[in-house]
C-alpha cells in the first residue's frame, strides 16, 4: 500500500494541493531565461524555496522544525527538498519513533545537484580557497540520504537508486519489492527535485527535448505532450516522497492508504543513446499487467510518460496503441480504452521525481474518479488513443498504468489501483 506522500511544487506544496492542480488542469509554467545564454524555456523553478517558511508551515511541533532546520539549513536545492517532503510523508502516516528507526529509506534519482556543482566549479576557478570542506557532503547524492534519514529518524536500509527519467518509478518499484518479499518492514521512497545548471539545460534544447520560447511567449502553451505541435518538454522543480507499507501496519495507526501498487514491469533497451524503444515500452507495459495478472482491458486510465518531445511522445504513443488501441474498438480506431493523459503538461517534467509524483497524481484521480485534462491537446498524434484533451474527464478508474521512460532505454511500467473498503481501518 501506499500509506501517504508529501510533494512540493511551485504550484503546490501538499497533496491536497497538488490534488487540486490537476483538477484544475492548467499548466504551471512560466518562461524562465537561462543564465549566460540567450535562451529562455518554460519552467516551473522553486526560485528563492525557504526552508524556514516550509518549515513554519508544516512541521507539526517545534522539534521537527528545528531538526530541520539544523540538518539542511545549507544544504543544496535537493537535500533541502528531499527533507521536506520526506518529514511530510513520514508525519502523515503517524510513525512512531521505533517505527521510523525500522524503515527503509530510497532515494530517487542521481546527478541531483548539478546547478550547484557548476557554481561549485565557477568558484573554484576563480579562487581555489571559497571551496569549503562541505562541498564533499554537497557533491555527493547519498548526502540526501542522510539528511532525511536525520530528519526523519529512519534509519532502517537505505541507498540512492538512479534512472534518469525513471527513477522515481523505479525506487517505487523496489520499495514494494522489498516490502512485499519481507525484506523490509516499510519503506520511504524520497525523490528530491533535480536542479540543472546551465549547461544541461542547453545540451537539452539543442537535442530537441526541451521547449524553447521566445522573450515574452507564453509559457503555458509550450508544453503539449501527444499533439502534433509538440516540440519537447518544460523542466520542473519537483519534489515527492512515499511511505509503502503493508496494509495491516496502516490500519494499526487508524491510516486510510492512498492507494495500492499492484504490479510493476521494468527493462532496458541494451543499448546507449537518447532514442526511445517502442518495443522495450511495450514490454515493460505488457510486464507490469502480467505482474498483477491483468489484462489491457481491465486498465481504465493510463498516466504516460509523456513528455512533449516529438520523438519521445511517437514512440510511447505507438506503445500504448500496441498494448491499448484496439481494446474495445477496430483497428485504427479509438475504442473504449483507457484514457491517456500525461502530468507533465501541467506540472513540467520533474525529471528523477517524475515518477514518483506521477503515481501519487494516478492515486489521485484512481481515489477521485477523474483524469485530469491534458492541455493544448488539439490534434492528437494517433487517432486510436483516448487521449483526454483539455477538459477534466469523469469516470469510474478500477486501475491505472504509470508509465516511466529515460535514456539509455530504461523503462519503467507501474499498475496503481485505488483503495479498496478492507483497507480502511
Amino acid at each position: 500500500m501506499v500509506t501517504s506522500a508529501g510533494v512540493l511544487h511551485p504550484a503546490a506544496t501538499t497533496v491536497a494541493e497538488l490534488d487540486h492542480v490537476l483538477r484544475r488542469g492548467e499548466p504551471a509554467l512560466r518562461a524562465t531565461p537561462v543564465p549566460g545564454e540567450e535562451l529562455v524555456v518554460p519552467a516551473a523553478h522553486l526560485d528563492g524555496f525557504d526552508l524556514r517558511s516550509w518549515a513554519r508551515d508544516h512541521c507539526e511541533d517545534a522539534q521537527s522544525h528545528d531538526r530541520l532546520r539544523r540538518v539542511a539549513g545549507r544544504a543544496t536545492l535537493p537535500v533541502r527538498t528531499a527533507c521536506c517532503v520526506a518529514l511530510a510523508a513520514c508525519t502523515d502516516a503517524r510513525l512512531t519513533s521505533a517505527e521510523a528507526r525500522d524503515t527503509t529509506v530510497v532515494i530517487a534519482g542521481n546527478n541531483l545537484a548539478l546547478s550547484h556543482q557548476s557554481r561549485a566549479a565557477d568558484a573554484y576557478a576563480a579562487d581555489p580557497s571559497a571551496i569549503r570542506a562541505g562541498h564533499l557532503l554537497d557533491c555527493f547524492d547519498t548526502d540526501a540520504l542522510g539528511a532525511v534519514g536525520e530528519v526523519t529518524g529512519c534509519a532502517g536500509e537505505g541507498w540512492p537508486i538512479g534512472g534518469s527519467s525513471a527513477a522515481g518509478a523505479l525506487a517505487l518499484i523496489q520499495a514494494a519489492r522489498m516490502v512485499a518479499t519481507g525484506q523490509a518492514l516499510r519503506c520511504l521512497v524520497v525523490a528530491p527535485v533535480n536542479d540543472l545548471s546551465p549547461v544541461e539545460t542547453s545540451a537539452f534544447v539543442k537535442a530537441g527535448a526541451m521547449a524553447r520560447i521566445t522573450a515574452g511567449g507564453d509559457a503555458t502553451a509550450a508544453c503539449r505532450p501527444f499533439d502534433e505541435s509538440h516540440d519537447g518538454f518544460a523542466v520542473a522543480h519537483i519534489a515527492a516522497a512515499v511511505l509503502i507499507e503493508p496494509a495491516s501496519q496502516a490500519h494499526r495507526r487508524g491510516i486510510r492508504p492512498l492507494g495500492r501498487i499492484l504490479g510493476s514491469g521494468t527493462g532496458t533497451d541494451g543499448r546507449r543513446g537518447t532514442r526511445p524503444d517502442t518495443d522495450g515500452q511495450i514490454r515493460a507495459m505488457h510486464a507490469a499487467l502480467s505482474d498483477c495478472g491483468l489484462t489491457p482491458s481491465d486498465i481504465d486510465y493510463v498516466n504516460a510518460h509523456g513528455t512533449g518531445s516529438p520523438i519521445g511522445d511517437d514512440s510511447e504513443a505507438a506503445a500504448l496503441s500496441a498494448v491499448f488501441g484496439t481494446v474495445g474498438g477496430a483497428e485504427g480506431t479509438a475504442g473504449e480504452g483507457p484514457w491517456v493523459n500525461s502530468t507533465k503538461a501541467i506540472l513540467g517534467h520533474g525529471l528523477g521525481a517524475a515518477g514518483l509524483v506521477e503515481a501519487v497524481a494516478t492515486l489521485l484521480q484512481l481515489a477521485g474518479g477523474y483524469c485530469h485534462a491534458n492541455p493544448r491537446l488539439v490534434k492528437p498524434v494517433r487517432p486510436d488513443l483516448r487521449f483526454v484533451t483539455d477538459t477534466v474527464t469523469r469516470a469510474p478508474l478500477r486501475a491505472a498504468l504509470s508509465n516511466s521512460f529515460a535514456f539509455s532505454g530504461i523503462n519503467a511500467s507501474l499498475v496503481l489501483g485505488p483503495t479498496a473498503e478492507e483497507d480502511s481501518p
